[in-house]
């Protein structure tokens, strides 16, 4: 009986210490990326870069969810701004009358917090259309 506890003991001391040395290792030294960001740039037609479309296209049923996800997290995104700029037109009686006015009296007075976006995608505002669009900024067209 007594080898047994005292075996009992040891292993799980054991099991501990190499689950702790195990946790430590997982543990990345980068920064997490932030999951939300009031980073909105000003959108130039000129400029170039692509407009991302947000429309849901499935091309496979199995991996429906995952191609969903990212045009899902743009719509919201687009709507909560619509909102925000909609509510600022009924108040003040116009739009927003350019990118700086928008940023201060939509995005900091309101604290709005948009979904960060993956590497090579941006949002930007559309002041001439009052919308939030995302682009691409590597290439030239633009797609809708």
């Amino acid at each position: 009986m007594r080898f047994g506890t005292t075996h009992l003991a040891t292993s799980l001391m054991l099991i501990l210490a190499c689950g702790c040395g195990l946790e430590s290792q997982t543990q990345s030294t980068t920064p997490a990326k932030p999951k939300t960001t009031q980073d909105i740039g000003e959108f130039d037609p000129n400029a170039g870069a692509e407009v991302v479309s947000n429309k849901v296209q499935i091309t496979n049923p199995l991996t429906a969810a995952l191609e969903a996800y990212q045009p899902l997290k743009q719509q919201i995104a687009g709507l909560g701004v619509e909102h925000a700029v909609n509510l600022f037109q009924a108040l003040e009686g116009r739009y927003p009358k350019d990118y700086d006015e928008f940023m201060q009296r939509i995005i900091v007075e309101n604290n709005m917090r948009l979904p960060s976006l993956p590497a090579g995608l941006a949002y930007q505002y559309d002041v001439p259309n009052h919308k939030l669009v995302v682009v691409r900024s590597d290439t030239g067209a633009v797609v809708e």
